[in-house]
């Protein structure tokens, strides 16, 4: 089971609380502990240095009685010594006298852990008397329970600030986060197409970024999408005007063939029969044959601009060649240069037909527009996908003051090329021609076989 991000920061923020809190009382009970092993071991010193005293005093007084009478006397005067516990023995080693335990902070019990992290060493000193024996042990009893007494209010005390930062973090964090269910739902609507989804200003500055990214993408995506519907209108209107075109071209061939070549035949036989006869008759007949022949020429042009006959039969290798062929004879003046590499006559129809009209379409332009001398043609199929470079020697164009728009050839070409998802660039320089750059990827090419 997934932990929510939510849950996950307040988890965070609890061990961290909690490792500060250790930190602080592993510090505390060391510091604690220091403190009152210095402050018994102080005690002690100070109570032995006393006790030396009288010892001394009552030697060199022997009038004052017995050393352990005297050292009684006082020590029953004296009654509890802080952090230290004193007994005195005679010379039999009877209790003569033991010293009262503290009763600093009686009622309060600090737990055994505490004492033994705490508790320093019991030291033990032992004087030897006259008549009896004093011994000195430390006790840090009364220290413990006035550190208990501190320490656990401290620990009740960073206790409920831990309770309450741990509530306070959650509150903020579900405060904080409550953006991200929105968010979630826009994307999960946007990942089953709803790119109409929006959403709202957030107070907090990152989510609110956030928003405005999606918005933006969801609006992006969606402007992509209907760009792909045009994409997809366009080919779907230029795959019908070819189909038309291929039909039209086919009736042109057929039916209006047929009659020309009839009408031609008609006219020879005239010519044959009134040419020593009627030669005005053969010679109106001979009018009828040359336009015949004109009709019929005629008709084959304007067949190759409706559909190349060759590409359905012969390939669009075959088809580019006859058609540059064709374009040199009309315009002897010009050079035009053709360049094919690669696995060429296995693009499929669809891609060979765009082809041959962009490369058509290309060459219409330079030879009205670009006063061009030489037309160079580069069509490469490799692993990576299909390049077409078109280049002439024309004119050129600043293409910063072009507005691509408007020239219907290049926008055409744009087009076919986008509809394949192909790269489509010019590059152009007044005196210095136009290069057209057209890029194919590998995968698209396989989709349209």
């Amino acid at each position: 089971m997934r932990m929510s991000l939510k849950f996950r920061l307040n988890l965070l923020i609890t061990l961290l609380s909690l490792a500060f809190i250790s930190v602080v009382g592993t510090i505390l009970v060391n510091d604690t502990r220091i403190s009152i092993r210095e402050r018994v071991e102080a005690a002690s010193r100070v109570t032995v240095q006393l006790l030396d005293t009288v010892i001394v005093s009552s030697a060199l007084n022997p009038e004052y009685g017995a050393t352990h009478k005297v050292l009684q006397s006082f020590l029953q005067s004296l009654g509890y010594v802080r952090s230290s516990h004193i007994t005195l023995y005679d010379m039999r080693g009877n209790l003569l006298y033991e010293s009262p335990e503290s009763t600093f902070k009686s009622d309060i019990r600090p737990p055994e852990w505490f004492a033994k992290l705490v508790r320093p060493k019991t030291e033990v000193v032992e004087r030897k008397i006259r008549y009896g024996t004093l011994v000195v042990s430390s006790s840090s009893a009364g220290s413990i329970r006035e550190a208990w007494s501190g320490f656990s209010q401290l620990m009740w005390v960073g206790l409920g600030f831990f309770v309450l930062l741990n509530v306070m973090v959650y509150a903020l964090l579900r405060y904080s986060l409550r953006p991200i269910q929105p968010i979630l739902a826009s994307i999960n609507r946007m990942e089953h197409g709803d790119l109409e989804t929006r959403l709202p200003a957030f107070k907090l500055p990152e989510f609110d970024r956030i928003g405005h990214s999606l918005n933006r993408m969801a609006e992006s995506l969606a402007a992509e999408r209907q760009l792909e519907e045009n994409r997809q209108l366009t080919q779907l209107i230029q795959s019908h005007i070819e189909d038309e075109r291929r039909s039209l071209a086919r009736e042109l061939h057929d039916e209006l063939g047929q009659y020309v070549t009839a009408i031609k035949t008609f006219a020879v036989a005239i010519v044959n029969k009134t040419k020593d006869k009627s030669p005005d008759i053969a010679g109106n007949a001979q009018t009828i044959v040359a336009a015949a022949n004109q009709i019929y020429d005629g008709m084959h042009d304007i067949i190759r601009k409706l559909r190349p006959g060759a590409l359905d039969n012969l390939g669009l290798s075959e088809t580019l060649r006859d058609a540059v062929n064709y374009w040199q004879k009309v315009h002897p003046e010009m050079r035009f240069n053709l360049s094919l590499e690669g696995a060429l006559d296995q693009l499929g129809e669809t891609l060979n037909i765009n082809i041959y009209r962009i490369v058509q379409e290309s060459i219409n332009n330079a030879l009205k527009h670009a006063n061009a001398k030489l037309i160079d043609i580069q069509l490469l199929v490799e692993a990576n996908g299909l390049e077409l470079t078109i280049k002439d020697d024309g004119v050129g164009m600043i293409l910063s003051a072009v507005d691509q728009t408007q020239h219907f050839g290049l926008l055409g070409i744009r087009e076919r090329v986008q509809g394949f998802h192909g790269s489509f660039n010019v590059v152009s320089e007044p005196k210095l021609g136009t290069t057209l750059y057209i890029n194919i990827p590998h995968s698209i090419m396989d989709k349209n076989k």
